[in-house]
């Protein structure tokens, strides 16, 4: 009886060790699996991305967005920006891809397109027509009054020498025979020159026509040359404007990156509203990253046209403003008008 009772004993101890193995093994699979279902939340990848710009308006637009980024609040973005005081500073860290992003005048993106056999797109126009006819005094109410008067302008072979041919022959004035245009290297010697001719006219940008007008109250803007050279394609037909500024993005960058331009272009966006609809705020950032001085910038905002045009409308503004440039100077805009692979229109 004894044997029958520690045999009886043995056997539910084996058996009782049995249910536990089990419920361990069973006790594991189930944990695998868990584990194998669960989904790591893996982090947002950041993604560099390098801007230049050059100090005035086509910066200007962009100090929300460059404040934002010092703050961390650029989302996936993680950008760094540079701001040169001229666009040859720019160039070569676009050809030489040192640059992602950048902002310059709308006639170099397409050299620069020309010159890297198409690396360089343009995704959006910022800043449309700058410049202004000013006077010192109150003689010149519309562009035919500028017949006979000497004109001192900076710029000579560029964008504002084919701005003020275009506007002044579109209005019946001989730029070589009517008119007197005398060059300068600065526009600071055209101020300095408008002050010892009272009647003389200057050709200036914003925001220099405000740093003249803080300087010399008597300056007056005569005639806007936005509206000028708009008023004159639209006689000929043409949707162009008088485009200032792009904004440009390295082909490559943007077909491996497509995620970071499109977040780029809505914060850019952004930035440019922001800019125009908080006019006292932007003129403080816009002294904050050394464009220039608040005062200066919040008179100047007003008239800089600084902008956000993109897709359709922006390739019949530029697309017309290149060809104008082309037909003046072929060299101006590269040695051929783009195509539609210049343009980079998000799908």
């Amino acid at each position: 009886m004894k044997k029958r009772m520690v045999a009886l004993l043995c056997i539910m101890a084996v058996m009782t060790t049995a249910v536990f193995v089990g419920c361990g093994k069973e006790k594991s699979i189930d944990a695998k699996e868990t584990k194998e279902n669960v989904v790591k939340e893996e982090p947002a990848q950041e993604t560099e991305v390098r801007i230049a710009a050059l100090k005035g308006p086509t910066a200007m637009g962009m100090v929300k967005l460059m404040d934002d980024a010092e703050d961390g609040k650029t989302e996936t973005n993680k950008y760094s920006f540079t701001i040169s005081a001229a666009p040859d500073e720019i160039t070569p860290s676009i050809v030489q891809g040192n640059v992602d992003i950048a902002a310059v005048p709308a006639n170099l993106a397409a050299v620069l397109a020309k010159k890297t056999e198409g690396k360089v797109q343009v995704m959006a126009i910022n800043t449309l027509g700058v410049l202004y006819i000013v006077e010192n005094g109150d003689t010149v109410k519309g562009v035919g009054d500028l017949k006979g008067k000497t004109i001192y302008a900076s710029g000579k072979g560029a964008t504002p020498e084919y701005a003020l041919n275009y506007m002044l022959t579109a209005n019946g004035i001989d730029p070589v025979k009517d008119v007197t245009i005398e060059y300068k290297s600065e526009h600071a010697e055209c101020v300095a020159a408008l002050a010892k001719d009272k009647n003389a006219v200057a050709m200036l940008p914003q925001p220099f026509v405000t740093v003249a007008q803080a300087a010399n109250e008597n300056i007056r803007v005569a005639v806007d040359m936005t509206k000028e050279w708009e008023e004159a394609a639209k006689k000929e037909g043409s949707f162009a404007s008088l485009c200032t500024g792009v904004v440009v993005v390295r082909s490559e960058f943007a077909k491996s990156n497509p995620q970071a331009v499109a977040l780029f272009l809505k914060q850019y966006q952004a930035s440019v509203e922001f800019t125009n609809k908080n006019v006292e705020e932007a003129a403080t950032l816009i002294e904050k990253y050394d464009i220039v001085k608040a005062p200066i910038a919040k008179k100047a905002i007003p008239y800089c046209n600084i902008t956000y045009i993109d897709g359709a409308d922006m390739k019949a503004k530029l697309g017309g403003y290149l060809e104008n440039l082309f037909n003046q100077n072929p060299a101006a805009v590269g040695g051929e008008v783009p195509g539609d692979e210049f343009y980079y229109v998000q799908e």
